[in-house]
Order: structure tokens, then C-alpha cells, then sequence
């Protein structure tokens, strides 16, 4: 029987799952620590565990408000939205690959992304920034999963999982003209720059206030993805098959897209468009952690939040101006993808 991602597998590495939870906990520790003290405003070690004792509440002699503020006030909530962001993006993509038992699908497959730039495209236009901007990525990004799953309802495909994939294609590339007529629309002195740069990703404007909705919308898509891992296994499955074994198959299908399109929504309204995270993480994870969409998701979650706070450290730190996420991330997801790929043909028979 084939496995849930493809037909072959590569081997899993010689590492049991604990000690790859323990070793990707382990490196976004140390991310954590090396985002808060690196920066156009360095912070010495000593200062930095000076502020992580004021966050505890405690009255540590010696801190100035300069690196409070750039501590806990903007780079704490950026470094907690880099970890949310990534680990959400991460177990979309494993979810949507379990659901649709192929390895290069996408958080944005069914839309998500792109309708969540239109919402983001539109509010620019209209003057609206800031937390009604996110509002409007994170309503656009809804409407257009919405709209495709409701398509491919009415087409009545005999494969409905290649009716939704379709009917996603088609709408996504529909928003994705009606985004470059806005930008055609947009001044380019003002209000295309600031498309331009969102369209690209970045967590340069996260902020305390944001986190709250974010976590609101994150923390019960995760849940529910984490509940549900034991049954993502099934959905391998031909949908006759899990219907024999008890499996829900139709309402397991609905769950899973609810709660991967609400993670990706509420991820991209508040970063922009960040690719590869969700497509490289997951086969990074099935590489340490073998096949089981069980195993996969946990570690994914790990992996993804760890790889774009590293990301988004990089991009505020390599250089005079912060550089795009979405740029790193196709830098450095594009190389590893591919690695993956010939790892996975070096093991076929």
C-alpha cells in the first residue's frame, strides 16, 4: 500500500522522534535567544537576561529603556509571531498533503493565499492599513476557500479531492489577475510599494496589540490539526476503504480544510505571502520522522516556527534594509526542496 505522501518513501534518518522533538526545541531555544540579541540595536547577553528577568516580572538593576523597549516591546512579539506564523504555515501544509496524498501541495492550494492578498490589495487601495488590513487578508483569504469549496460542491466531480484541486487552480489564478489589475490601479508612489512589500512578507510591522487575534485564530486551528493527526493516516486511504474502517471520510475532509485554511489565513493576514514554508517543512519532517502523519505534523510545527524565525533574524540582519521574507524563503526553501527530491530518488528502488 502506498504511503500516505507518494509511493516511496526515503528512509527515515537514524533518529527516534523524541530525540527529533528534543533537537528541533533545542534550536529554536537558541533562535530565540540569538533574534533577541542580534539587530540593528545589539544587545550583550548580560542585558538580555536583564530583560528576560523584567519580562518574569522581576526589578533587574541596570536595564536602560532603550533595550526594554527593543526586548520585549518589538522584538519579543515579532519572535512569538515568527514562531506561530511558521508553525502554522508548517501544519497546513502537512494537512493539506495528507488530504490530498500528494507531497506538493501547498498551504495556498485552494486559494487561501491569494485571496487573502485581494482583501490585503483592496484595503491598501482604499487607505485602510494597519489591524483592518490584516482584517481584510484574513476575510479575502476565507471568502476565496469558501467560494472554491462551494465550486467544486456544484461540479460534482466523481473525484471530489481532484474537483477541489482544480476548481482551487482556477479561482486562485482568477484572484491572481484581479490582484494585478489593483496593482495597475494603485499610485505607484505610495500604495504599490506597500503592495509590493506585502505581497513579498514580512513581520516588520507585528507588534503587542497583534498578537492577541492571532493567537485567537492559530491556537484552535492547531488544536484541531493536532487532534485529528491520528486520523490523517486515513485519509491515505482510498475514500472506500476509510469508510469500511469507521473513518468519517466526508466531515474529516471538511475539518481538516476548515482548520488548515483558517491557519493559513490568519498567517498570511498578519505576514504576507511566505512561501515554502508549508511545502519544504513537511518532507524535511517525513525525513526525520518517517511516514506517519501522526509523527509528522508535531515535528512540522516544531521545524516550520523554527525556520522562519531563523528567516526572519536573516532578513533583518544581513544587511542596511530589511529584505522580504518570501525572497529568503524561496533562497533557501528552493535548494532544499531539491536536495529532498534527490534524496528520495537516491532511495527508490
Amino acid at each position: 500500500m502506498a504511503s500516505p505522501a507518494g509511493p516511496r518513501q526515503p528512509a527515515p534518518l537514524p533518529r527516534s522522534r523524541a530525540s527529533a522533538l528534543l533537537l528541533a526545541g533545542g534550536l529554536i531555544l537558541a533562535g530565540v535567544l540569538a533574534a533577541l540579541a542580534v539587530g540593528r540595536y545589539p544587545v550583550a547577553p548580560a542585558d538580555l537576561v536583564r530583560a528576560m528577568w523584567a519580562a518574569l516580572g522581576g526589578a533587574p538593576a541596570g536595564l536602560d529603556d532603550t533595550t526594554r523597549t527593543v526586548v520585549l516591546g518589538i522584538r519579543g512579539p515579532r519572535i512569538l509571531a515568527a514562531l506561530l506564523v511558521g508553525a502554522a504555515l508548517s501544519a497546513a501544509g502537512c494537512a493539506f498533503q495528507a488530504l490530498f496524498r500528494n507531497p506538493l501541495v501547498s498551504p495556498d492550494i485552494l486559494g487561501a493565499s491569494s485571496g487573502a492578498a485581494l482583501g490585503a490589495m483592496l484595503a491598501i487601495l482604499l487607505g485602510i492599513t494597519d489591524a483592518g488590513l490584516q482584517l481584510a487578508a484574513f476575510a479575502g483569504a476565507l471568502a476565496a476557500v469558501t467560494l472554491v469549496y462551494r465550486l467544486a460542491g456544484a461540479a460534482r466531480q466523481a473525484d471530489p479531492l481532484l474537483g477541489l484541486l482544480l476548481v482551487g487552480l482556477v479561482v486562485g489564478a482568477l484572484l491572481g489577475a484581479a490582484i494585478g489589475l489593483l496593482k495597475i490601479l494603485a499610485d505607484p508612489r505610495d500604495q504599490l510599494p506597500a503592495m509590493t512589500f506585502w505581497l513579498l512578507g514580512s513581520l516588520a510591522g507585528i507588534g503587542s496589540a497583534d498578537l492577541p487575534a492571532l493567537l485567537l485564530t492559530l491556537l484552535p486551528a492547531g488544536a484541531l490539526l493536532i487532534a485529528l493527526r491520528w486520523r490523517l493516516d486515513a485519509l491515505s486511504l482510498p475514500a472506500d476503504e476509510a469508510a469500511a474502517l469507521g473513518v468519517p471520510v466526508a466531515r474529516l475532509r471538511l475539518m481538516v480544510v476548515a482548520a488548515a485554511t483558517l491557519a493559513t489565513a490568519a498567517s498570511v493576514a498578519v505576514a504576507g505571502i511566505v512561501g515554502w514554508i508549508g511545502l519544504v517543512v513537511p518532507h524535511l519532517a517525513r525525513g526525520l520522522a518517517g511516514p506517519s502523519f501522526a509523527r509528522i505534523l508535531p515535528l512540522s510545527m516544531f521545524l516550520g516556527g523554527g525556520l522562519l524565525l531563523l528567516v526572519d533574524t536573516l532578513a533583518r540582519g544581513l544587511g542596511p534594509t530589511e529584505l522580504p521574507l518570501g525572497v529568503l524563503t524561496a533562497l533557501i526553501g528552493t535548494p532544499c526542496f531539491l536536495w529532498l527530491i534527490r534524496r528520495a530518488g537516491r532511495s527508490a528502488p
